[in-house]
């Protein structure tokens, strides 16, 4: 039976607000746990997508007919909302996005011309490749060096790393909230301080924390900060770049052509307002109605209900991992960790695993999480990964565990 209270949320309710819980897998119920690669979608939002496609579909800032004002509306009232989840100062400070992965790219294009031969830019090992190879492309095209904060034994990264690493020669910073491997939470507000001591701009991947926990970008003292809509109760196909106005009002495009501009003649162009200039074309006007009603969702919640919950959730099943015998798990202890568990048993491939678990209707992730050298440092190929979020439950968790012992009595390890 699911605990219908625990943390402050109501777990059964939550859960009847997402039609996917209603199927089963091999005939069981479902245990979806890879929220960390996409979260499911609750009917508030399925249901605003829907409605916008069935009485308001319109291109925006293109008519001044009824249905393009009112798509125009829905589209800017979801930068809106956007920006006061993460307490920006205005709608002007967000971009929308495909997803983090674009908007790291839009930021490691748009300043390079910031770069020369001699500068710096500093990531930490425990980088998404999302946050990583965009920056190794922009080192590698203007001459700069790509430096990495370590990771300790424990899992978090070293203090006395951040202060090396960073330099007067550092000219950009971008390091994860939170490791989608490790779960460490990264003290990111200490990474931005040093990096503006040092005269650096301070970026922050914040795919695997703006889902899970309340994030403040004026407490947090970023410059940038980027996420997905896809992995907190969002479509795909909508990200979102925060970005400091002044800053973002300096840089260059990412793309050219419709809307972002202002004005154009055959000799040249002009750009137009924020957040604008950096939305070419045609964007993901439901994706974006879609994100609006995530977040009017989460915020129904209470982004500290959520944290709390899923603190929670993650300590309950270290505790049942690690009493399990035969199972490595890595990452820093549960108090120092977000929503998710990375981990090994010994003598099975995490692949094999997941295809077990699979069979007893269990979603977990299993592979190298687009974090590569992050497993190279680990020693390993790759993990089984169980994340987990506001609708997970621990009689979950206990059906992991048990087919966890299933799948190790058949491997007999």
């Amino acid at each position: 039976m699911m605990e219908a209270q625990l943390n402050g949320l109501e777990v059964d309710k939550i859960r009847s607000d997402f039609p996917i819980f209603g199927r089963l897998i091999n005939g069981k119920p479902l245990a979806y746990l890879d929220n960390s690669a996409t979260s499911q979608k609750p009917a508030q939002v399925i249901e605003a997508m829907s409605s916008y496609y069935r009485e308001h579909n319109s291109n925006v800032h293109r008519g001044v007919h009824r249905l393009s004002i009112e798509a125009t509306l829905a589209y800017e009232e979801a930068h809106k909302k956007t920006a006061h989840f993460i307490n920006a100062s205005s709608m002007e400070e967000i971009v929308f996005t495909k997803n983090t992965t674009e908007s790291i790219n839009l930021l490691a294009y748009s300043l390079m011309g910031l770069l020369k031969k001699g500068d710096e830019i500093v990531v930490t090992q425990m980088e998404h490749h999302s946050n990583l190879v965009p920056w190794q492309q922009a080192a590698r095209k203007t001459g700069a060096r790509l430096k990495f904060i370590e990771i300790g034994s424990n899992g978090e990264l070293k203090r006395e790393g951040i202060e090396s690493a960073i330099t007067k020669n550092t000219k950009i910073v971008s390091a994860i909230h939170v490791s989608n491997v490790l779960g460490t939470v990264n003290d990111v507000r200490h990474i931005g301080q040093i990096a503006h001591e040092n005269g650096a701009l301070f970026a922050i991947d914040a795919a695997q924390s703006v889902p899970h926990m309340p994030v403040d970008v004026g407490k947090l003292g970023c410059d940038f900060l980027a996420f997905s809509g896809h992995k907190m109760l969002g479509p795909t196909g909508i990200g979102v770049l925060f970005g400091k106005k002044d800053t973002l009002g300096s840089m260059e495009p990412f793309l050219y052509g419709g809307d972002m501009i202002r004005e154009v003649s055959f000799e040249e162009s002009r750009w137009n307002d924020l957040p604008w200039k950096f939305e070419a074309g045609t964007p993901n006007i439901a994706e974006a109605v879609g994100l609006g009603a995530a977040i009017d969702y989460l915020r129904g919640i209470g982004m500290d209900n959520i944290e709390s919950y899923g603190k929670s959730l993650v300590r309950y099943a270290y505790e049942k991992l690690s009493s399990a015998g035969n199972i490595e798990i890595y990452g820093p202890p549960p108090e120092k960790r977000s929503s998710l568990i990375s981990f090994n048993i010994k003598g099975m491939h995490a692949h094999d695993l997941a295809e077990l678990l699979n069979a007893e209707g269990i979603a977990i992730r299993g592979g190298h999480h687009c974090s590569m050298p992050l497993m190279h440092l680990l020693g390993i190929t790759g993990s089984a990964r169980a994340s987990f979020y506001l609708y997970n439950t621990r009689e979950e968790i206990d059906r992991l565990c048990e087919a966890i012992g299933k799948a190790k009595a058949v491997f007999k390890v």
